[in-house]
């Protein structure tokens, strides 16, 4: 890099980290900052070094522009620890008033895919429970949950529970050990009604199984806001694998390490502390 691009870089640098401050001490969610003719005058630089650095914090999401309005302090990301846990509590360690809007509750016959991360057969019935999870109103996610008839036949009797891990818990099904793959896509026109996106169509795709000490008794697919959505990965020294043991198998297995977990199927990614 020669020292005019060292130069325009530092600019840039410059202005980002102010607007960062003022973001972090003087400006609350929803207020616009200043614009990028003010900007430019009070550092001198150009309106096209000014945008990179507005650019930069909509891309991390810490500002949001409205298209014909401007550019504002964009609501504070959510971000979540590796584990089980409810979004309920999850929303409500970080001060915020969790709500469900349930679209679609009922049982159907298991698609191939739904059978194997179930490990049941194609056309099983299934409980199936398709919902939106909002934060203070705003919509964070939609899930998709499935779980064996066989093993909680009464689930919906009064409707689709609040938790289902809670609802899992009360028919002797604790969850115990999850599984989850993680992958970034953009939102299908559903998800985007569903969740509020406009321009920005990005979102954090998380599927998961859920097992009790008997085997797997929930199957879980869920699409995040990425731009309220971050997900935070303790690392440690690696260890030897933990896989579940299948049912057929406990016979002849030697039982390997257990682990405890705690609730939802909205957790998977998980908070700071």
């Amino acid at each position: 890099m020669d020292e005019a691009e060292q130069g325009s870089a530092h600019k840039y640098l410059v202005v980002r980290d102010h607007l960062a401050g003022l973001v972090a001490h003087e400006l609350g969610v929803g207020d616009a900052i200043p614009s990028e003719r003010h900007l430019s005058q009070q550092f001198g630089l150009s309106r096209m070094t000014v945008r990179q650095a507005v650019d930069a914090l909509v891309t991390e999401g810490v500002l949001v522009r409205e298209q014909g309005r401007g550019t504002f302090v964009a609501p504070q990301r959510i971000d979540f620890e590796m584990r089980l846990t409810t979004f309920g509590e999850e929303m409500r360690r970080r001060g915020l008033e969790p709500a469900t809007t349930v679209l679609t509750a009922q049982t159907v016959a298991a698609t191939p895919d739904v059978a194997t991360a179930l490990e049941i057969e194609p056309g099983d019935k299934v409980h199936f429970l398709y919902r939106v999870r909002s934060a203070d109103g705003a919509p964070i996610c939609i899930e998709q949950v499935w779980v064996p008839v066989a093993q909680a036949p009464d689930l919906f009797d009064d409707g689709a529970p609040a938790s289902m891990y809670d609802a899992l818990r009360a028919r002797g099904l604790a969850p115990e050990w999850g599984e989850d793959t993680l992958a970034a896509g953009d939102a299908t026109d559903t998800e985007a009604s569903l969740l509020g996106l406009a321009d920005a169509r990005a979102v954090l795709r998380a599927e998961r199984r859920t097992y009790s000490v008997d085997g797997a008794v929930m199957f879980s697919r869920a699409s995040y806001r990425a731009d309220r959505y971050s997900v935070w990965v303790p690392l440690r020294a690696p260890r030897p694998t933990l896989v579940p043991r299948r049912r057929d198998a406990a016979a002849t297995t030697t039982p390997g390490p257990a682990t405890a977990g705690a609730d939802d199927v909205t957790a998977a990614p998980g908070g700071r502390r």
